[in-house]
């Protein structure tokens, strides 16, 4: 009995170490900062990024994919998690506002694009739409 209510005890912390949660403004900085050591960008690209007007560039599409990864909303098997982003971006606006630009936006890659091509396509969507600017502005127009 001891021993079971010990495995118990094992599965339910692993269970929740791995359960998903919004993250916060902070967070997301955090994750913005990591990818950018794994992929520096130059000046001119920081200043890119402060708006969200980042040109197709290969170094800029892997950076999105490292933040869609590290931000658990894409993995590159199964895609976009589309319950995790509408989740996330509800921060931003109702799910009413949020569902249609979501929908919109996140294909399922019929095209067949790489991981990064496919994660850029949608980023630059969702970045067109009124997302875009409330997105900057929650997080203070891209903390350093």
């Amino acid at each position: 009995m001891k021993y079971f209510i010990l495995l118990l005890a094992a599965v339910l912390l692993a269970q929740a170490e791995g359960e998903w949660k919004v993250k916060t403004v902070d967070e997301f900085n955090d994750m913005r900062r990591d990818c950018h050591k794994e992929i520096p960008f130059s000046e001119e690209l920081q200043k890119k990024e402060e708006v969200l007007r980042f040109p197709d560039e290969e170094v800029v599409r892997k950076y999105l994919l490292c933040i869609a990864k590290t931000w658990e909303v894409f993995d590159e098997e199964n895609g976009f998690n589309m319950d995790r982003l509408i989740v996330e971006f509800e921060l931003l606006l109702n799910r009413d506002e949020v569902l249609p630009i979501a929908k919109r936006c996140v294909d399922k890659n019929e095209q067949g694009s790489s991981p990064d091509v496919w994660v850029y396509r949608v980023q630059q969507c969702v970045g067109k739409t009124k997302l875009g600017p409330l997105f900057l502005e929650a997080l203070g127009k891209l903390s350093k």
